[in-house]
């Protein structure tokens, strides 16, 4: 598979200045996304978008992008079923690809912490590092049998671990 088939779509910018003093969303959606696959909770109301890829072998699919600026915060959800031809029986290769790749974005081009773990028997890899520029990206990869699914939050320093990232990534819930 190609590498960009795991990144298609992310916006890892930095995310636009916090104000001095942020205010709390106080409307959260629900997002179901492509397939039925997972839900998660957005601020807003993401914008969508559809890219087509093809596996390493010329199979084609297709990544599904949810993203949502707010409050000088980024939310970025993807997902996408890999097709049969894309080995997954070493999820966590797939998952470093996809570490690694965003990890070019980082200052110093490594992650500050990545956690391993397992999510309702999929590999999971959680990710929080420095993109050039200050601001912080945290990000979950998954892959459970052939369904890929990413979130990232991007947001000023120090904001990876705050109210709104905490809210997003625990409102991450399969099908």
């Amino acid at each position: 598979m190609r590498r960009r088939s795991l990144l298609v779509g992310i916006a890892v910018g930095a995310a636009a200045p916090a104000a001095a003093q942020l205010r709390m969303p106080t409307r959260w959606y629900g997002v179901q996304v492509e397939g039925n696959a997972f839900t998660v909770e957005m601020p807003g109301i993401p914008d969508h978008r559809v890219v087509n890829d093809a596996s390493a072998r010329g199979t084609a699919f297709a990544l599904h992008s949810y993203s949502l600026e707010m409050g000088g915060f980024s939310y970025v959800v993807q997902t996408a079923l890999y097709p049969r031809d894309v080995d997954t029986t070493q999820p966590r290769g797939l998952l470093q690809t996809a570490l690694d790749t965003r990890a070019r974005a980082l200052e110093g081009g490594r992650w500050s912490q990545v956690q391993w773990r397992e999510i309702l028997a999929g590999a999971a890899a959680e990710s929080v590092g420095t993109l050039r520029g200050g601001n912080g990206l945290r990000q979950l990869v998954l892959l459970k049998e052939h369904r890929f699914a990413s979130l990232a939050f991007m947001g000023p320093a120090g904001s990876t671990s705050g109210p709104d990232a905490e809210r997003f990534f625990k409102s991450f819930k399969m099908a």
